[in-house]
């Protein structure tokens, strides 16, 4: 069984494969990641695992921001200090997720759900049924930003948001009619709160509001060039395979 591993944390890392190893000798790790951009870069030039193990929180972003730039099958165990990203989780070919610091004994529970539920044929229809489930659960998504001044507060409606754009580690949300807010929030908090639906994140830097697309552009390779309403600081160019996603987005 070849097995990735994508922490922040080296100890962490160096931990898990120790007992992986230790339950089953033919576990053989074949890498150790830190970050999304490295493993984006991995994933795009290696041969893709049979299981892999992530934590959520990386040096540079969520791993979903991984699972959002490459395209692949295999199942993923997460591994997290935190369970507020459990629901979504569930959402990306997970099998299991297990809390910080992590148990042996709860680590061979998984590794067994994975060896016994991972090859039935009826597994994607399972998933899909589980996907639909959680989706049917989710949460109320936020409807409006309350931002404090010296000495009174405004509030700012998501649906009046055209997009969201982080510079300089702020994050702005642009208004229909151009005015421009600072948000207390990073664009990973974002994505958590605001409804899929209604909002898609084009880029590390872009979260749009689907009314604010005027124009999509073939661009070179297969990606796409956006234009929005208000134009954004710079442009806009998806990669290749985050414009596939775009496109079944934009056509559900």
């Amino acid at each position: 069984m070849k097995v990735l591993i994508i922490e922040d944390e080296l100890h962490n890392a160096k931990r898990l494969k120790g007992i992986l190893e230790d339950i089953d000798p033919e576990i053989e790790v074949i890498a150790m990641l830190e970050g999304v951009t490295e493993s984006i870069g991995w994933f795009k030039n290696q041969h893709h695992p049979d299981l892999i193990f992530t934590d959520v929180r990386l040096t540079d972003g969520l791993c979903f921001d991984i699972f959002s730039e490459v395209a692949f099958k295999c199942p993923v165990i997460f591994t997290s200090a935190f369970d507020e990203y459990a629901l979504r989780a569930f959402q990306v070919n997970s099998i299991d997720y297990l809390l910080k610091p992590i148990k042996k004994e709860d680590l061979i529970k998984s590794l067994h759900k994975f060896k016994t539920t991972v090859h039935p044929p009826y597994l994607g229809q399972v998933m899909d049924d589980i996907a639909a489930i959680l989706k049917q659960q989710q949460k109320n998504y936020r409807a409006r930003f309350l931002i404090p001044t010296r000495d009174s507060f405004y509030t700012v409606m998501i649906k009046e948001v055209a997009y969201f754009y982080t510079e300089h580690r702020i994050t702005w949300a642009v208004m229909a009619n151009n005015q421009h807010h600072t948000i207390p929030f990073t664009m990973e908090e974002l994505e958590e709160q605001l409804d899929p639906d209604v909002f898609f994140r084009v880029s590390r830097q872009y979260l749009i509001n689907n009314f604010s697309i005027t124009r999509i552009n073939n661009y070179f390779n297969g990606k796409l060039q956006l234009m929005l309403n208000p134009e954004t600081p710079e442009k806009i160019v998806m990669s290749r395979d985050r414009s596939k996603i775009f496109k079944q987005w934009l056509d559900r």
